[in-house]
């Protein structure tokens, strides 16, 4: 029996560590209903009394369904007091992010998704809030008034953004996080998920939303931080500890040495010495290249430090050609940049969004947030065979950083979504890159003539097959010809809340006979689409998978019946604000035609 006491004795020292280290940082927090429930860790005295403070500012969001030039469904709504809170429904002053469901995944314009993004990376928008005082969390408050669900994460960060000092180290830290999960009610709801308990007093806190799974776009009025000015003092009462939470990041620096010696005991307590590598070199080189691809990044690089053949199957550039650096955008800084470039040297497809905030990558290091016009003359001359080029919500960008990207002649993707790109430069960028095949102008504001914008797409990117003008401001009846008659591959439109688009010029009768391989078109907010033009589309785009009418007041049942007849492929049609369109019209379409996701909302 003695060789089991070593044995006992090993997982009782990694037990313990486990529990002191859960004592100092409890456990992650869940939804108040959930099946696991967690003590609360902090002893305050009188003088330490809570501060409950709503969010001062927006800093920082990665897109919303408004205006930049209004407030309506603008991310600037979670400023303040609730606007709405405690009713429910569809309220203008809410914050609204611009996608939801899966729809946007299945459009011609989704892109293929990156290898190695890990699973556990399920963070599809965010938004930034600062609060007046910096305090040390118990409780982050969400109000949301409309098809709540979509929050997955809640991070605090240390740096202070009102702090004159200059910002030393920035570190992030997650307060709850879980993965997307279907609500099934529309109601309003005060989301209170039990949060950990940091180190480090905050008054800047981060939510990531996922809206895969919602039946419509979430709304969130307002965000509520509670907390303690002064550090509280932790008890080692803890209940109910689940060994899943449990990760490689739980463990502080100082634990490091009783680890090893934890490692130490077990290796020799279990393993015995055999071969140098086994049998596992004699496989084919391509073989095991196959294998490592299947491992995510951080796995790759600890992997790198085994041995010299896995060292050298690991940095080989071809593992490298898709590099999605987005999931690890609170760790990325130029170090973690350098590290990588040696091995970058084939890369075709970079994600770097969300990386670089708050000086973790300086501009000689490379950045994204931080862009500026050095970083796009960089990419211009170093990348001249770039195909993808997505510098959605890079708002700081400024607009001469803009004209080196006609140097790309080979882009076939690009997205401008909320850029200050000006309208000189665009028109450099259609006339060089010829073969442009996704392009996404939506929320551009510095654009002065969409019409100007739309003729020299029409004449120049004759291979575009998904075009975004979301919200353009002055697009016409002129613009529309010019796209139709010169983009016949287009597949994919997106002509939501363009105020100048009227039905009586014959604009849309005329996207719907010159564009008939459309699958999706959006009119949203355009009250003169009429029966006409659905009937148009019925006849002529019978490939048509989603169509957007919202707001409109002139389409009846009727014709979307024969919409919906013509269209066999049709999975959503948004209906919602639909004057003719009743909720016993909706129903009995649903009747007839089951597989079609048909999306009715009524006014307050």
């Amino acid at each position: 029996m003695s060789p089991v006491f070593p044995m006992l004795t090993v997982l009782t020292m990694f037990y313990y560590i486990c529990l002191r280290r859960r004592a100092r940082t409890a456990t992650r927090g869940e939804i108040m209903n959930s099946h696991r429930t967690i003590e609360s860790n902090s002893r305050t005295s009188p003088l330490n009394a809570e501060v409950i403070q709503y969010a001062k500012e927006v800093v920082d969001f990665s897109s919303h369904y408004g205006s930049e030039n209004s407030m309506s469904y603008t991310m600037w709504n979670l400023a303040d007091v609730p606007n709405v809170f405690p009713s429910s429904g569809d309220f203008t002053q809410t914050a609204v992010f611009r996608t939801y469901g899966t729809w946007w995944d299945q459009c011609p314009s989704a892109p293929l998704p990156f290898k190695r993004t890990p699973s556990n990376f399920q963070s599809q928008d965010y938004v930034e809030l600062t609060f007046e005082q910096q305090v040390y969390p118990t409780a982050v408050h969400v109000l949301e008034t409309y098809h709540p669900g979509a929050v997955i994460r809640i991070l605090a960060c240390s740096a202070n953004p009102y702090s004159p000092s200059p910002l030393t180290e920035v570190r992030w830290e997650i307060l709850w996080s879980e993965r997307p999960t279907k609500v099934n009610a529309s109601q309003a709801r005060q989301f209170k998920p039990c949060i950990k308990q940091i180190n480090f007093p905050t008054n800047l806190i981060r939510l990531e939303v996922n809206s895969s799974l919602l039946d419509y776009y979430t709304e969130l009025d307002a965000v509520v931080l509670h907390g303690m000015k002064d550090k509280p003092l932790l008890s080692l009462k803890t209940s109910l500890i689940d060994m899943n939470d449990l990760e490689e990041d739980d463990y502080e620096e100082n634990s490091d040495c009783v680890m090893d010696n934890l490692n130490k005991k077990f290796s020799n307590a279990t393993l015995r010495e055999g071969p140098n590598n086994g049998y596992f070199d004699k496989l084919p080189y391509e073989l095991i290249q196959l294998i490592l691809n299947h491992l995510t990044l951080p796995d790759l690089c600890r992997l790198a430090q085994t041995c010299k053949l896995l060292n050298q199957h690991c940095c080989d550039p071809l593992q490298y050609i898709h590099l999605n650096l987005q999931p690890y955008w609170a760790k990325l800084n130029d170090t973690s940049l350098e590290f990588l470039q040696a091995r970058c040297t084939l890369v075709q497809w970079l994600n770097l969004s969300w990386t670089g905030n708050r000086g973790f990558i300086s501009v000689p290091g490379f950045s994204s947030h931080f862009l500026n016009e050095t970083c796009m003359e960089i990419i211009s001359e170093m990348c001249p065979g770039l195909q993808d080029l997505n510098l959605s919500s890079c708002d700081k960008l400024p607009p001469q950083a803009f004209n080196h990207i006609a140097k790309l002649c080979g882009l076939k993707r690009l997205v401008l979504y909320r850029t200050k790109v000006e309208q000189t430069a665009l028109l450099s960028i259609l006339n060089f890159c010829a073969e442009l095949q996704h392009l996404s102008l939506g929320s551009c504001v510095m654009i002065e003539d969409y019409d100007v914008i739309a003729s020299m797409i029409g004449a120049k990117c004759k291979k575009l097959r998904t075009l975004d003008l979301w919200r353009c401001k002055n697009i016409t009846e002129n613009g529309i010809a010019e796209l139709a008659s010169g983009c016949q591959l287009l597949e994919e439109l997106d002509l939501g809340w363009c105020p100048t688009l009227q039905s009586s010029t014959g604009c849309f009768t005329r996207l719907a006979r010159q564009l008939p391989n459309l699958q999706k078109l959006f009119l949203t907010a355009n009250r003169s689409v009429c029966d006409t033009d659905i009937e148009e589309l019925a006849c002529n785009c019978t490939r048509l998978r989603q169509l957007d009418i919202l707001g409109t007041r002139m389409v009846s049942p009727a014709s979307l019946r024969k919409l919906l007849e013509s269209c066999k492929d049709l999975s959503l049609l948004d209906v919602s604000f639909c004057s003719q369109i009743d909720n016993r019209a909706v129903l009995e379409l649903n009747a007839s035609f089951p597989k079609v996701f048909i999306k009715k909302s009524f006014t307050q």
